[in-house]
């Protein structure tokens, strides 16, 4: 990794900390989940960096995948186990970051701080050439012995340019074998998430989150065709929320709707633990280097 790119991770990460830490302070009862999605997605903005996904608000069973309506009106409420998840890129070198917030209450603390400690034993062991399953052994064993379970079909990933989800895929258990190995100068978010439910998340409702999946090609409805290039000049290959949608000039529901339907986009579902389990989460995004792995996502009393 060249430095110029290497800068640009590393400031991409200190934004997305900045960014998801304003956020968790807000996170209080009675505060729009809305608000604080803007307010953290406008500092991004503000550091001159890009949004890598839109802010991502999981909320006790929902483990991932959730974002907002731009007339959303629901509140955090006393009790709620919120995992906040933060994505920010500079020139397309992205760093992602979570941490999970208890409103007002303390009844989950350990949980949290179980996928803390198997965060951060990861982070330890990450180096060039190791097993992947040997790192999600690790996450295993770490959240068992606080009495929890990892999610076993939740990975980390590797990132690449202008890509979120770039093919190498971090597990949380042992089970989960790869012939990828990490190499100096990968770019990669490593995500432990712990539940007491049984430890595997099914698909629900709609998250609002959308990606491009395939070109348009030939499609001659010339309305849908273009609200189709604006998504993909502004969005690129990265993930993008439906509230984004809506000031772009040629938005209309239905336009969005059929290029749902014909594949040309598509949308993320919300991932609920089975049995309704709570679940706690906390990711940082690591460089490898020739020893280890240097976090890009530290915050200010991190590291």
């Amino acid at each position: 990794m060249d430095k110029e790119v290497y800068e640009k991770y590393m400031e991409a990460g200190r934004i997305a900390a900045e960014a998801r830490d304003l956020g968790a302070s807000m996170i209080k009862p009675g505060v729009k989940i809305l608000d604080v999605v803007e307010n953290v997605e406008n500092h991004i903005l503000s550091k001159g960096a890009k949004l890598s996904f839109p802010v991502n608000i999981s909320i006790n069973e929902i483990a991932a995948h959730f974002t907002p309506l731009r007339d959303d009106k629901q509140v955090f409420r006393r009790g709620d186990i919120v995992k906040l998840d933060v994505g920010s890129h500079i020139d397309g070198y992205i760093a992602d970051t979570a941490i999970t917030v208890e409103v007002e209450t303390n009844h989950y603390g350990d949980m949290i701080e179980a996928s803390a400690a198997a965060l951060e034993k990861a982070i330890e062991n990450m180096k060039p050439g190791v097993s992947l399953s040997e790192i999600g052994g690790i996450i295993e064993k770490t959240i068992n012995s606080y009495g929890y379970n990892p999610i076993d079909n939740l990975t980390g990933h590797s990132l690449d340019r202008y890509v979120l989800h770039s093919g190498m895929s971090i597990p949380n258990v042992s089970s989960i074998k790869s012939s990828r190995k990490p190499k100096v100068g990968d770019a990669i978010a490593i995500e432990p998430f712990a539940t007491n439910g049984i430890g595997h998340v099914v698909t629900g409702r709609g998250s609002n989150i959308y990606i491009i999946r395939r070109s348009i090609g030939m499609l001659r409805d010339k309305h849908t065709k273009m609200l189709f290039h604006q998504i993909k000049t502004n969005f690129r290959t990265l993930p993008f929320a439906h509230r984004w949608c809506t000031k772009l000039s040629s938005y209309n529901e239905v336009s969005l709707n059929r290029l749902n339907y014909l594949g040309f986009i598509s949308q993320y579902p919300q991932l609920i633990e089975q049995t309704k389990g709570i679940v706690t989460q906390k990711e940082h995004t690591v460089i490898v280097t020739e020893n280890g792995c240097e976090v890009t996502t530290y915050g200010e009393k991190e590291g």
